[in-house]
């Protein structure tokens, strides 16, 4: 770190009030802590926004293992991109339904797309993307 600077805020009463209740809710010991993880956050997602951006994310999805060869869907599709996707979980949630958990690494474009395969294949009920920079 460079050194701490101190800047002003001005921000409306009620904005803030709520503001202060979502930290002690996720137990931030001061506003500042939250106003640099809020800054962080959003600069990790102008980075990813870029699809050549060298990225880190995890794709989760929920599904009914007993829609007819879709888990051999998901493994084929899972095979096709063995150089990004680095690692996966398999959770079985209930006697229907599976939680798959992958973390992929390469070009934030490329993940997307493969999460979008993913996601969209038919009897999938439910995916979700979240990506981080490398940096």
């Amino acid at each position: 770190m460079s050194g701490l600077c101190r800047i002003g805020v001005a921000i409306d009463g009620d904005l803030l009030d709520q503001f202060d209740a979502l930290l002690a809710r996720q137990g931030y010991p001061n506003r500042s802590e939250a106003f640099r993880d809020l800054i962080r956050d959003a600069l990790v997602r102008e980075q990813v926004s870029d699809p050549e951006s060298e990225s880190v994310g995890t794709l989760t999805l929920v599904y009914d293992h007993h829609v007819r060869q879709l888990a051999d869907k998901l493994t084929d599709l899972q095979h096709d991109h063995y150089r990004e996707i680095i690692s996966t979980l398999h959770v079985h949630m209930d006697h229907d339904n599976c939680l798959e958990v992958l973390v992929l690494r390469g070009r934030a474009g490329a993940i997307q797309q493969i999460a979008d395969r993913l996601i969209s294949t038919k009897g999938v009920k439910h995916g979700r993307l979240t990506l981080t920079s490398v940096d």
